[in-house]
C-alpha cells in the first residue's frame, strides 16, 4: 500500500477522554471538554483521526480485549453525536511485569515504542513524516519521534505532570505545548488543512 496520507495519531487517556486508571467499562468513558468538537473539526479537514493507547489493564487481568473494544464502541458512539469519527483505534495489551501470561512480554506496541503507529500506516496507507501524535505523556512523544511524526504535548490528564522545560524538544520533534486538545489543533491550524489531507 502507499503511503501517502497525513494523519492525527492521538492518545487517549488524558487526551480524549478522561483519565480514570485502567478502564475497562463503557460506562466509565468521560470526555474530555472540547475534544469532540476539535476531532470533529479535523474530520471535516479531512484528516484521518487514529487513537493509539496502551492498555497494559489486559496484562494485569483487569479487563480483556473484548472489554477495551467496548470501551472503543462506546467513545466512538460518543464522538458520532459531535459529527466526530475515530478511523482506527489501536491498543497495546501488553506489559511485560503482566499477570496474565499471553500478554506480559516485551512489544513493539507499547508505546514509547511506535509499534501501533506503524500498523495503522500500514494498514490505512498513511505517512508517518507527514503525520502528528498529540499526548499527555512523553511516552506518547517518542513513540511518535521514532517513526519521524511531529509531536505535541497537552498538559490535560498525566500531562499536567510534565515539564515542559525539560524536555528534548529536538529529539521529540516537539513542535508546541498545548493546554488541550483543542487548544493544539486551533494553534496548529489543522483544521486549515484539507486538499493535502484529503487526498
Amino acid at each position: 500500500m502507499t503511503h501517502t496520507k497525513p494523519a492525527i495519531f492521538l492518545d487517549r487517556d488524558g487526551v480524549v477522554i478522561e483519565d480514570s486508571a485502567y478502564l475497562g467499562v463503557p460506562e466509565r468513558v468521560r470526555l474530555l471538554p472540547g475534544s469532540a468538537e476539535a476531532i470533529a473539526a479535523l474530520n471535516r479537514a479531512g484528516w484521518p483521526v487514529v487513537i493509539v493507547t496502551n492498555q497494559s489493564g489486559v496484562a494485569r487481568g483487569l479487563f480483556t480485549p473484548t472489554d477495551v473494544d467496548d470501551v472503543h464502541a462506546h467513545l466512538g458512539e460518543l464522538l458520532l453525536g459531535y459529527g466526530a469519527k475515530i478511523e482506527a483505534f489501536h491498543f497495546c495489551p501488553h506489559h511485560p511485569e503482566g499477570e496474565v501470561l499471553e500478554y506480559a512480554v516485551v512489544c513493539e506496541c507499547r508505546k514509547p515504542r511506535p509499534g501501533m503507529l506503524v500498523e495503522a500506516a500500514n494498514n490505512l496507507g498513511l505517512d508517518l513524516t507527514a503525520s502528528w501524535m498529540i499526548g499527555d505523556r512523553v511516552t506518547d512523544l517518542e513513540a511518535g519521534a521514532a517513526v519521524g511524526c511531529r509531536t505535541v504535548l497537552v498538559r490535560t490528564g498525566y500531562g499536567v505532570m510534565v515539564n515542559p522545560a525539560g524536555l528534548d524538544r529536538e529529539a521529540l520533534n516537539l513542535e508546541l505545548v498545548a493546554a488541550d486538545l483543542a487548544d493544539a489543533v486551533a494553534k496548529l491550524g489543522l483544521t486549515a488543512c484539507r486538499t493535502k489531507c484529503a487526498a
